[in-house]
């Protein structure tokens, strides 16, 4: 490709490249398991910090880790058609707030997660919504200059050359602090993709680095209104425990305790700044792309609001095969994308996961894994207001 990103740094060929990881050690596919961790940059060698009685751990306790890391922005989206295809993505330890500061029941904040950012935009959990045509090639280029923990660069869904699959126990392939690379991928998939780092997967997921990648078709008509919601279940004990808190985790023995879409609880979510709320217009015909970047199923409900599923994970489900829903199960890694118009009674309605305990923060409900829909023409509403009350927001309509 012709447009380079113009940040990029003179790099090792992929065969010099290939050479110099497979020098690492032959780490077998073991390795997306492995847990040797000696903070080391070689290998896979992330694992869990020692172990100490936590019986009395609660979600809201990761907040009183202290760390001097910045804070996580909201997720911003780039569209790789307006750059050639080209971006240049990096990770960044940070803190990320799940209740904001003034939010009913917060602060709760997450001591250190690994964000994803550019040279342009600020680092966030879930990482930019990176949008592209099919058939666009791309190339992604991780420089791994501001964390001091190996990482790569996987998406699903898109075919691609053997060492740009970004998963270092089968390629060879990683990216070290102080190094970049280049993957060279082509969007030859339509599709609502995750993206995530695969290096020590049950950790660097967890962390926080995660994103979606969409890739419309070339004749893509988009709706009125789109959204795009990542699902994620935390357990709090990891992130303390990455940012130096004293307690135990162990991937073996994980329990969460916090439900994020889009990396915010409710009624963090309904932050017309920080959060993501819904809004549309009667009559709008609207698209909803769940995105499950957690290790539990997530069954999500829409409400006053029946749907059709019309695509998973890469495919697109025939007419034949659809039929009206309010419930769709979202399984881990998995993505569907629904469809409704807009036609109930205008008002604001939730749409959140019907497990019902993944709809809480700790013992309160409701909170955790819920997001909401507002029609526009009651957004002066008293009831509107009110939530808007709840998730810290004092800006003016």
């Amino acid at each position: 490709m012709d447009n380079k990103p113009n940040n990029a740094r003179a790099r090792p060929t992929r065969r010099r490249f290939l050479a110099t990881t497979a020098a690492l050690g032959a780490v077998g596919f073991a390795g997306c398991n492995s847990s040797t961790d000696d903070d080391s940059t070689d290998g896979e060698t992330d694992s869990d910090p020692p172990t100490q009685d936590t019986d009395e751990w609660v979600g809201s306790d990761s907040t009183d880790v202290e760390t001097d890391h910045p804070y996580t922005s909201p997720r911003t989206t780039i569209n790789l058609d307006e750059t050639g295809g080209a971006v240049t993505l990096s990770t960044r330890a940070c803190r990320h707030q799940l209740l904001g500061d003034n939010t009913s029941g917060g602060p709760w904040e997450l001591p250190e997660v690994w964000a994803w950012e550019t040279p342009d935009t600020d680092p966030s959990v879930p990482g930019p919504l990176l949008r592209v045509t099919e058939g666009t090639e791309m190339e992604i280029t991780f420089d791994n200059s501001e964390h001091n923990r190996p990482h790569t660069f996987h998406v699903h869904g898109l075919a691609k050359a053997w060492e740009d699959d970004g998963v270092p126990s089968t390629t060879g392939v990683q990216v070290n602090p102080g190094e970049e690379y280049t993957y060279e991928i082509t969007a030859n998939q339509p599709g609502t993709h995750l993206y995530h780092c695969h290096l020590q997967t049950q950790t660097h997921l967890a962390m926080g680095m995660y994103g979606v990648l969409r890739v419309d078709p070339v004749d893509y008509e988009p709706p009125d209104k789109e959204f795009f919601m990542t699902l994620k279940e935390w357990d709090t004990r990891l992130s303390a425990s990455q940012a130096g808190g004293d307690v135990s985790y162990s991937h073996r023995d994980r329990h969460p305790d916090a439900y994020t879409v889009n990396g915010r609880c409710a009624p963090y979510s309904f932050h017309l700044d920080d959060g993501y709320p819904m809004v549309v217009e009667e009559g709008d015909e609207v698209r909803m792309h769940f995105v499950n970047a957690g290790y539990r199923s997530h069954t999500m409900h829409t409400h006053n609001h029946t749907f059709t599923v019309v695509e998973k994970d890469s495919g697109t489900i025939p007419e034949s095969a659809q039929h009206i829903e309010d419930i769709v199960n979202v399984a881990p890694a998995e993505r569907k994308v629904i469809e409704f118009p807009a036609d109930a009674d205008p008002g604001v309605y939730a749409t959140h996961c019907h497990r019902v305990d993944h709809a809480m923060n700790g013992e309160t409900y409701p909170g955790g894994m819920l997001a909401g829909m507002a029609y526009e023409s009651e957004l002066d509403s008293e009831q509107f207001q009110k939530l808007l009350d709840q998730s810290g927001f004092e800006g003016s309509l």
